[in-house]
Order: structure tokens, then C-alpha cells, then sequence
């Protein structure tokens, strides 16, 4: 599809795919991914009233079908956040593809969860920025299902884990300006499958 019939869907949809890839590419430097396809392709505009998702199918000749649907830009930091949120779903859902390994949608929610601070982060790695990012992702934020359900257990879980890991690697890392071991610190936590991921983010 050319830019030219994007413009002719709406302006928004253009300004999404640009910024979708400009994430894709920051998360794949960060983690030092190669190969993955270009999110670019792959987005398409959310129905009225829904937010950011990532649909998987997989088809009969066992290729994983993906479809990123994200909500149109605004001045919003929820916005920005859903977009953050379904480029962390697709690069990682593509790069456990390449590898054959699995994830489950808990992974999934927590490594977005530390995506989202990575990426507002990078600009102004300072405790000041970290604290503020920490409080508005963390600790201001509202729960569409019900603390209970297996949907609102997992986005509580990732929620609090990666809190948790923000809160360590603003003491260990971003205080004292250790940037490098930071980075080298993310990419080991990106590999580590669903059980290590919980445990070394709530260890310290």
C-alpha cells in the first residue's frame, strides 16, 4: 500500500506508521534483533472504542499471520503508550517466532510494560524523568477488567513487576549514570522466558 493511499485513509494512519517503525527500530537496536520484519506493513487502524492489538493467527503452512490495529495519534500519553505497547507485542511475538521459542501473554504484557519506560525514558535518562515515568505508567493508571479475572490478574501482575524492575533500575543504573550495564541489563531480562522474567524483576 503506497503512502499515497494511506493519506486518502486518514493522516493519522501515515503519522502511526512512521512512528511505529521509528519504535520497532529503537527496540531492535536496544536488543540487538536482526531480521524482523517491518512493522510498517503489518499496522491497520483500530474500530471505534477499541484500543492497541496485536492479532496472531497462524496459517495452514504454519506462518504466523499478524495484524498490529493501533488507535490514531493524539497530544495523549495513553496515545503514544498503546502504540509503544503493540510495536513491544510485535517485536517480540517476531523474534520468539525466529527463534522457535514460545510466549505467553503475561511475557508478552510485561516485557511492554518495561518497553514503554525504556522508550519515554531514552530521551532524558535522568532519576527525575525515571520517577515521573515511573508514577504516570505505574501508579496512575485504571484497569479496564476486574481485579479477579484472568485478564486483569495479568495486566495487575505485569503492572506491579514492572514497576518493580523500573524502581531497581533507576537505583542501580540510572543514578549512579551506569547506561551501558543498563542496556546490557535490558537485553538480558528480553530473553528470559515467563518465570525468569517475574523472579529477577521482583529479586532486589
Amino acid at each position: 500500500m503506497s503512502e499515497r493511499q494511506l493519506v486518502g485513509n486518514g493522516v493519522d494512519l501515515v503519522r502511526e506508521r512512521a512512528l511505529a517503525r521509528t519504535v520497532q527500530r529503537a527496540l531492535e537496536r536496544l536488543y540487538q534483533i536482526e531480521d524482523a520484519p517491518d512493522v510498517h506493513a503489518f499496522v491497520q487502524p483500530v474500530c471505534e472504542g477499541e484500543r492497541e492489538s496485536l492479532r496472531i493467527r497462524q496459517g495452514e503452512d504454519g506462518v504466523l499471520e499478524m495484524a498490529l490495529h493501533l488507535p490514531s495519534l493524539t497530544s495523549s500519553l495513553d496515545a503514544l503508550c498503546q502504540l509503544i505497547e503493540g510495536v513491544s507485542h510485535f517485536v517480540y511475538v517476531a523474534e520468539r517466532a525466529r527463534v522457535n521459542r514460545g510466549a505467553t501473554q503475561l511475557e508478552l504484557e510485561l516485557q511492554a510494560e518495561v518497553d514503554k519506560y525504556v522508550v519515554l525514558l531514552a530521551s532524558t535518562p535522568s532519576v527525575a524523568r525515571s520517577e515521573s515515568l515511573r508514577e504516570r505508567l505505574y501508579e496512575q493508571v485504571r484497569f479496564q477488567h476486574a481485579p479477579g479475572s484472568e485478564p486483569g490478574d495479568r495486566y495487575r501482575v505485569a503492572n506491579a513487576t514492572a514497576a518493580k524492575f523500573a524502581r531497581r533500575l533507576e537505583r542501580e543504573f540510572i543514578a549512579p549514570r551506569r547506561l551501558l550495564p543498563m542496556r546490557d541489563e535490558l537485553r538480558r531480562f528480553f530473553r528470559m522466558g515467563q518465570a525468569d522474567k517475574l523472579r529477577y524483576a521482583t529479586a532486589w
